[in-house]
């Protein structure tokens, strides 16, 4: 935990200075100038550490505030760093172009201070289009053909949310859209994969007592993020659990004589060494195969020791980079990062962009979704 955060920190800091020598090249400000743009950036540098301290205090406000101006400045600072490092690489090549050639190619060349103010009016419009687009939740329909549904049922229906990160950014205005969805789909079955919480703030058990107006015929069922321990695992499993949700860490149970669920602990628990771990194929080796199994797993990663004792493993956390082009950069970690892929013949794994947001209030080319998956009869 302490070298992803010294890791974050450096990146986060590096990204910052590059933002700072890129508008004095542009700009050559004076030092006075500089001085509290220096200050405003360190703050904003330390500002995620800052909004946890403010954020367990009683200052509700001002943790929201701080959490809103430090989380939408970082998406836009990370979009502006997208747009520069793309200018910069044309003007690059440019240059290039010129040392080959040996012409002046003077059209094609782009000047400092343009080179700041594109990227920085990029930045600006691709945030505000995000800030929206992070409120437009949409509905993802997945259809899943199985030999295992019981006789007399037509269709089994399940709704999957997962990264909702309730927490200063992630409120009831936003939770509600996330709901409304959820009811629209009238579930069969809710599940949620982990990244619930993101918080520990007063309004929170308000925010649960919301999921409690969704009943499902065969319950709620959630499983741990990694989130849920950063908040605190009993403060999170107990606000979960007040939700009407049942906690699978490390067990399945079966539903009704009609199919089987089972969940597993996010593994960022082994560094607190809170977590709950049973390996998988004992987990699901112990379900009746008869039943169709779904598996819950935050992070989507196949355990290739289970492969072929789950049916559809439901998974999220990745966000799909949440805000383009980070894509790329999770894509390096996860093999499927949004979306429907076949495992085997009948095992199936989809991993949801999330329906919330981590961070920046933003969702830049990865709109959130509630994913609807039907099992049918193949």
């Amino acid at each position: 935990m302490r070298l992803f955060l010294l890791t974050f920190f450096l990146i986060y800091g590096g990204i910052h200075l590059f933002g700072f020598v890129k508008l004095n090249y542009a700009l050559s400000l004076s030092l006075r100038a500089n001085v509290p743009i220096g200050l405003f950036m360190m703050i904003m540098i330390l500002s995620p550490w800052l909004i946890r301290v403010v954020d367990r205090s009683e200052h509700v406000v001002l943790a929201r505030i701080f959490a809103h101006v430090g989380y939408f400045w970082m998406g836009f600072l990370f979009l502006f760093f997208a747009a520069s490092v793309f200018i910069d690489g044309y003007r690059l090549l440019v240059c290039l172009a010129k040392a080959i050639s040996g012409k002046g190619l003077s059209v094609l060349v782009i000047s400092a201070p343009v080179s700041f103010f594109i990227p920085l009016l990029l930045a600006v419009l691709c945030s505000i289009y995000g800030y929206f687009a992070a409120l437009n939740i949409r509905t993802e329909h997945v259809l899943i053909p199985t030999a295992k549904m019981p006789a007399g049922i037509a269709r089994i229906r399940i709704v999957q949310i997962s990264d909702v990160h309730m927490g200063l950014i992630v409120q009831q205005e936003r939770l509600e859209r996330i709901l409304q969805k959820v009811q629209k789909a009238g579930p069969d079955l809710l599940v949620s994969t982990g990244d619930l919480v993101d918080g520990q703030g007063r309004h929170l058990p308000d925010m649960m007592d919301m999921f409690r107006r969704i009943r499902p015929l065969y319950g709620k069922y959630a499983v741990t993020g990694n989130h849920e321990f950063y908040a605190g695992l009993d403060y999170a499993v107990d606000l979960t659990e007040k939700g009407g949700f049942v906690m699978l860490r490390g067990r399945g149970v079966t539903i009704a004589g009609l199919l089987n669920i089972a969940g597993v602990d996010d593994p960022a628990g082994k560094y607190s060494g809170l977590g709950l771990y049973v390996p998988e194929k004992e987990i699901l080796s112990a379900l009746p195969r008869k039943y169709f199994t779904v598996l819950l797993k935050h992070q989507p990663q196949v355990d290739q020791g289970a492969l072929g004792l789950f049916d559809l493993q439901l998974s999220g956390h990745t966000h799909n980079g949440q805000i383009f082009p980070f894509n790329f950069a999770v894509r390096r970690f996860f093999p499927l990062v949004t979306g429907t892929i076949r495992l085997l013949d009948h095992a199936w794994l989809h991993v949801s962009r999330g329906s919330g947001t981590w961070g920046p209030p933003i969702r830049f080319l990865s709109p959130p979704e509630v994913t609807v998956i039907d099992l049918m009869n193949s």
